[in-house]
């Protein structure tokens, strides 16, 4: 085979793609270029769109203990009950009872937005408080008739029409109107207000409506209902029952501050200032108190699925799993994908009728308060760069995304269709993103059902031939592994090592997996994947040089996908990997030196994102300076057998070729080289090599290189 036949083959091997159902579909290459995406930057999205339990793979080293993701065992007898708790209606017909106000007075805590609505009920006589459901607005009603010493206090159904109402304000007493429902064709008008204003004037009365944030109020004032801080509430119920002083001692407990970290509605704040005023009196003790607080989170995404009494619509429903699976991206990708979950449980529920989502629904601010999560301005990550001022949504509580996501799965089996399909669809998305969080939710709810996950969702992807559908599939084994899920390990064992037709998916799958679970199961997956490279059975030998075109051919089917594992773990691990592939570079185990060479030559491509400069520059420069300068032996040594090596000769020089390009516009990348270089020309074949490549690199508008001319300088007299 002649050199130039050598240099073809190596370009075809190179660039070829690594899974053969593609190439049965008659795409052109550069199609199928396009469709395979480089294992580095497949990284990088996963590291970056994942949830936060994704963060152990973003290590580049093992110098220390690796920390995985646990949790928490509570031991002994925990009593509590976290049933639906004890409702208290919102529309009570008649009169309020004076001690029920007196009692809520001991407790409530003043703040600005009450103080604002004060001033206007006593001003107009009507004020109108718009606030979410479960933030205390009932309580702030009730409190601001007893600060106008209203003699009586007297709870009005809510009238067929705003006309009625007026019959209802006929003596001097304090009214609450509780959550009136309006709409666009029924809004509440300053007319309605006028009257009613006119009607309370003459009975000396007062009156409190409360509406949702997203009520329909055309152009009348309003005062938005934003409750006291938690930490105000909790010391109001605390302080009721033992005093401020034993209140000090409490508030700095680790339960308590974590407790207050996150967003608390009044309901669940009142019920751990009970639990905490039996801690102080010695009725449990600490890690009960913790415990108290973790599984409130669990009652409360109960209460989301199936509290009958306050019941949460379906349309919120789908907007809290789809924060559950986009929890810490931004707010409008979650709002987009939640309408496309709702539409497909609609269709469950009943298929007759169409969804209907209203385009300006509910306020931004106050879907993320039903859903116990703050909204934030942060940075996102695109694949163009990052774009500043992007509004986040999080739950204050990171385990709800993880509660929710089995609770649904698993005690909800009818929205399993619905959500299998919306998953799939996520998928299917253009958006790294989404397409990352598809895997991650699957990881999710392999912690609930690993089978079911399996079934539905992992294995067709791992079955399709579409080489997307396989990343999803290594994303989410390789993030339910870093879940602890049991058998993932075996999984991927038995994918990675079939041998027959038909599993070109799932070897790849699991092969890729292994490469990204290096940071975190460094010498189990590096095991894995060496075993199963020399596991194979096809025949070659690279000494044949009839068999040289056979074996790139075989390379195009099977190899790129070892190469691409090894890279992962060579760029993610450096030096501990490098050291292992090292030995194999002249021992007799010749697939395993393939594979490696050509990992190898894949991490020299790779560009630092810190300056741009070739990664693997870099290191080496680092190597040579540090004590223990075996790295850079490595390296070299590496660089030596690339070059000598007749099917990876072209494509080292072409790498070397970029590498002196970058050199001409980076001193530091040029200071590099000139240790390196010298370095790879121990013999004859290879000085020939580089001495030819720094005399012939040029540039069609610039000419000659002046690095290239001080590189092939130094080279010379070396």
């Amino acid at each position: 085979m002649s050199q130039d036949d050598t240099a073809t083959t190596a370009t075809t091997a190179d660039g070829a793609e690594p899974d053969s159902k593609q190439k049965k579909q008659e795409e052109s290459p550069d199609s199928q270029e396009q469709q395979r995406q480089e294992a580095w930057t497949a990284r990088r999205n996963l590291i970056a769109h994942g949830p936060s339990f994704v963060m152990p793979l973003a290590r580049t080293r093992i110098e220390r203990d690796l920390l995985g993701v646990s949790g928490g065992t509570v031991e002994g007898d925990v009593n509590f009950n976290f049933g639906p708790r004890q409702q208290r209606p919102e529309h009570l017909s008649g009169e309020i009872r004076r001690e029920q106000i007196e009692e809520l007075s001991c407790v409530f805590h003043d703040c600005p937005s009450f103080d604002e609505a004060l001033a206007r009920l006593r001003a107009d006589r009507v004020v109108v408080l718009a606030g979410g459901r479960d933030t205390g607005r009932r309580s702030a009603a009730l409190m601001l008739l007893r600060r106008l010493r209203a003699e009586r206090v007297l709870s009005l159904d809510p009238p067929g029409s705003l006309t009625a109402l007026l019959d209802q304000l006929n003596d001097a007493a304090g009214y609450v109107l509780l959550n009136l429902a309006t709409s666009r064709s029924h809004p509440l008008r300053e007319p309605h207000l006028l009257g009613l204003r006119e009607r309370l004037e003459h009975a000396d009365g007062y009156l409190v409506i409360t509406v949702e944030p997203s009520a329909a109020l055309e152009d009348i004032p309003f005062v938005r209902w934003e409750p006291p801080a938690a930490e105000d509430m909790l010391r109001s119920h605390v302080t009721r029952y033992i005093g401020r002083a034993a209140w000090e001692r409490l508030c700095g407990l680790a339960p308590v501050t974590q407790f207050l970290a996150r967003q608390q509605q009044p309901g669940d704040i009142e019920e751990f200032a009970l639990q905490l005023v039996a801690f102080h009196r010695g009725e449990m003790d600490e890690e009960k108190l913790t415990a108290y607080g973790e599984q409130a989170v669990t009652a409360q995404v109960s209460r989301w699925l199936t509290d009958e009494q306050r019941p949460t619509s379906l349309h919120d429903k789908a907007f809290l799993i789809a924060l559950a699976v986009f929890d810490k991206t931004p707010y409008a990708v979650t709002a987009e994908l939640a309408d496309m979950l709702y539409e497909r449980l609609q269709h469950t529920a009943n298929p007759r009728v169409p969804p209907e989502i209203a385009v300006f629904g509910s306020s931004r601010e106050e879907r993320l308060r039903s859903a116990h999560a703050r909204g934030y301005w942060d940075t996102e990550v695109t694949e163009w760069g990052p774009l500043v001022g992007q509004y986040f949504a999080a739950f204050q509580d990171e385990r709800t995304a993880q509660l929710l996501l089995t609770e649904v799965w698993n005690l909800h089996p009818s929205a399993r269709p619905a959500l299998v399909e919306w998953i799939q669809e996520l998928a299917d998305d253009g958006r790294p993103l989404v397409r990352t969080r598809a895997a991650s939710a699957t990881a999710l709810l392999a912690t609930a059902d690993l089978s079911s996950a399996m079934a539905l969702l992992i294995e067709p992807w791992a079955d399709d031939d579409q080489f997307g559908s396989w990343l999803t599939a290594a994303n989410a084994l390789t993030m339910a592994q870093l879940l602890e899920v049991p058998a993932v390990f075996r999984i991927l064992h038995d994918w990675c090592t079939a041998d027959y037709e038909g599993d070109e998916g799932r070897r790849w799958t699991a092969v890729r997996a292994y490469g990204l679970l290096g940071p975190v199961h460094y010498e189990h997956a590096l095991n894995a994947l060496l075993e199963a490279i020399r596991g194979q059975h096809r025949p070659y030998d690279l000494e044949d040089e009839e068999d040289g075109e056979a074996y790139a051919e075989y390379l195009k089917e099977e190899a790129i996908q070892f190469a691409d594992a090894l890279e992962l773990l060579l760029l993610a691990l450096r030096r501990p990997v490098l050291r292992a592939l090292a030995e194999h570079l002249t021992d007799r185990d010749r697939a395993v030196r393939e594979y490696a060479l050509l990992a190898f030559l894949q991490a020299c491509e790779q560009p630092d994102e810190a300056n741009d400069r070739p990664l693997v520059l870099n290191w080496y420069a680092q190597a040579a300076a540090a004590v223990d300068d075996t790295d850079a032996h490595h390296l070299i040594a590496f660089w030596q057998a690339a070059l000598a090596h007749r099917a990876r000769t072209a494509k080292a020089l072409r790498i070397l070729r970029g590498w002196v390009l970058t050199a001409d516009r980076d001193a530091e990348a040029e200071a590099a080289l000139t240790s390196l270089l010298p370095a790879l020309v121990t013999t004859p074949a290879n000085h020939s090599r580089v001495s030819h490549l720094l005399r012939t690199v040029r540039d069609a508008d610039k000419g000659r290189f002046p690095a290239a001319d001080r590189l092939l300088a130094r080279i010379s007299t070396s």
